[in-house]
């Protein structure tokens, strides 16, 4: 089956927002996403966006989507491609879908000179694991992801005042 890969637009929104919420379904996170298709839309058509999306199809039906931005590495002194979502629908699994985004990822980073591509996977995630490891990644050890939000984050800004 074929697998055709392009880059989203605004129009992709409600496409876009369908996998954002089967991949925190998938990740047991069901009632975690509050983005909106309408906001992926709007953010998708600002200049320049906060992020991009590649979407895939496999013969000619949404099969999955890898959602990117760009970060900068001060040790390299050059920016870097951050994956922050990838999915494949589970029906699509095991076509190729999921290696067909990574490699164009991996050709974006090099095609803008990034210095790395780096992303987080779930501890539990044995499958996504070994995928990632078969294709050359290697997880980063001794290091540990933290995250501020909702009131947490607003308590910390409050300081500033």
């Amino acid at each position: 089956m074929p697998i055709t890969l392009r880059q989203a637009t605004a129009r992709d929104a409600e496409q876009i927002h369908r996998f954002i919420v089967a991949l925190a379904t998938y990740e047991r996170e069901p009632d975690a996403v509050t983005c909106t298709a309408a906001e992926l839309g709007e953010q998708l058509a600002e200049r320049p966006s906060p992020f991009h999306c590649i979407l895939a199809e496999l013969d000619g039906t949404p099969a999955g989507f890898a959602l990117y931005f760009h970060n900068y590495s001060t040790w390299r002194g050059r920016s870097g491609l951050y994956l922050e979502d990838l999915f494949v629908v589970p029906e699509s699994r095991g076509h190729g879908v999921g290696k067909r985004l990574l490699v164009e990822l991996a050709r974006i980073a090099v095609e803008h000179g990034c210095a790395r591509m780096e992303w987080a996977v779930l501890d539990w995630n044995a499958l996504a694991i070994d995928f990632y490891r078969r294709l050359g990644a290697s997880p980063m050890a001794g290091w540990t992801i933290f995250r501020l939000t909702g009131d947490g984050l607003a308590s910390l800004a409050a300081e500033a005042r």
